[in-house]
């Protein structure tokens, strides 16, 4: 009677211990459940504002690199116009300067003619004459050769501010790309090591714990689904820092070559641009 009863209350407590461990592992799953879900909708939310965000900072660079380029073309322009005009206006104080020389020649040999003063003088007068609007020619080309030079001066000035705009706008753009590259390496690393950690706190439960070999496989198994669940979103966050590097070294290259378009060598940007290394090279 004693071995039905303490069989009974055995039974009994079997029970309510297989009901307790049921009930528990089901609130374990709903938590697990809850907790991936909320993962899911942080990623999505986290995928989304990080596309806008290179979405937006792509569309804003296309259309700095459009203006600065129209920019560009028409100080080309005008350095070209200014150019021909200074070489026109250069080609004319030689064509003066051989004018002024041969007028000197002329008042030079009318000097040494000064014995037939009489007979030369009118000569001499319209030589002279000639002379002085030749020499008021040569001051007015002189003064507009000046106003020249300070046109092209000006020119270069502002050619020189575009350029500095279009470094200063490649800096910031790096800056930021660098920034999230950062973010997103130091996440991917924080979860990885919670990963570590997770699997040392199993390895310790299991040897603690004196399970059967079928309530253990159980265990084991939905653990194992839980951790097939964060290596995919591991695999997840590592490809898009990768596509987000991608991106960055994209940049790069096309920065560079609208800069090889525009004639700038990269050595005069000041700094070296910093590439991002991709994942798994």
């Amino acid at each position: 009677e004693i071995e039905a009863k303490y069989t009974k209350k055995m039974q009994v407590l079997r029970d309510e211990l297989d009901l307790r461990r049921k009930t528990e592992i089901h609130e374990v799953e709903e938590r697990k459940n809850s907790h991936i879900s909320e993962l899911m909708r942080n990623h999505e939310k986290a995928f989304s504002d990080i596309k806008n965000y290179y979405n937006d900072i792509t569309l804003k660079n296309l259309a700095l690199i459009s203006l600065l380029k129209e920019q560009m073309e028409e100080m080309k322009k005008k350095e070209n116009k200014l150019e021909k005009e200074k070489a026109d206006a250069l080609l004319q104080n030689k064509q003066l300067k051989d004018t002024l020389q041969q007028a000197q020649e002329q008042v030079f040999e009318l000097q040494k003619k000064l014995a037939h003063y009489d007979k030369d003088k009118e000569a001499l007068m319209n030589t002279k004459a000639r002379l002085k609007v030749t020499q008021k020619e040569l001051k007015d080309l002189q003064w507009e050769h000046e106003v020249l030079e300070q046109r092209f001066s000006k020119v270069q000035a502002e050619r020189d501010e575009l350029y500095q705009k279009f470094t200063k706008a490649i800096k910031e753009v790096q800056q930021k790309t660098g920034f999230k590259n950062l973010l997103l390496e130091r996440k991917l690393k924080g979860l990885l090591s919670i990963l570590e950690k997770k699997d040392v706190e199993l390895s310790e439960v299991f040897a603690a714990s004196n399970l059967d070999a079928g309530a253990l496989s159980l265990v084991s198994q939905k653990l194992e689904d839980v951790l097939s669940s964060k290596n995919t979103t591991i695999k997840d966050l590592q490809f898009q820092l990768a596509r987000v590097c991608k991106a960055h070294n994209d940049m790069l290259q096309t920065f560079e070559a609208k800069l090889t378009a525009f004639g700038i060598p990269l050595d005069n940007l000041g700094f070296k641009p910093l590439a991002s290394p991709v994942l798994g090279q």
